[in-house]
């Protein structure tokens, strides 16, 4: 998220139904990363946002170096550098009561670890698909880029909050899914 801001205001945005149509029908969960396909069948469950883009985050290090690595982190000397490719969820949200409600919980999940976890606008992504946001799980301080390295001891710290932040958002995802029913 080379340009990645606090979470703007909401705009009117009257072609909202037929962008929400458009992706849906665009929308292929084989071509996700595994661990996340659920909670993106989830989002499209919500008439009030749709997902734009996402990533389940993958470790890259010497003998692995496939791109779309699932597998967790193997024991390695604490002396290794891991090249982190950013874990995020991005989406589009309706203007509207239900639509600000997501945003507020959705900008609740950083407190989970504020150093680790961010919430706000992708400004690509708002320049092509206004009212688009964007959760991702990325050091702080490079949350303006879309992959680092960092040492072994992070990878792990990285790997655990991943984790975790998924499990939040699945959960924060299916409860609003109870309550549209």
């Amino acid at each position: 998220m080379e340009t990645f801001s606090d979470p703007k205001e909401l705009v009117e945005n009257p072609h909202y139904a037929g962008q929400r149509d458009h992706s849906l029908r665009r929308l292929d969960l084989e071509a996700m990363d595994a661990p996340i396909k659920e909670i993106i069948r989830s989002f499209a469950k919500l008439s009030y946002c749709f997902t734009l883009q996402c990533c389940y985050g993958h470790f890259l290090y010497a003998g692995q170096e496939n791109p779309h690595n699932l597998e967790p982190l193997p024991v390695l000397d604490s002396f290794t550098t891991i090249e982190y490719r950013i874990a995020y969820v991005a989406i589009c949200v309706e203007n509207s009561h239900l639509g600000n409600e997501l945003l507020g919980r959705l900008g609740e999940l950083p407190a989970l670890d504020p150093g680790y976890i961010q919430f706000g606008c992708g400004e690509w992504f708002w320049k092509r698909q206004v009212n688009s946001y964007a959760l991702q799980v990325e050091p702080q301080r490079f949350k303006q880029r879309d992959t680092c390295l960092v040492a072994y001891k992070e990878a792990l710290h990285l790997e655990k909050i991943k984790q975790s932040f998924f499990i939040q958002l699945e959960q924060l995802i299916q409860d609003a899914c109870s309550a549209q029913t």
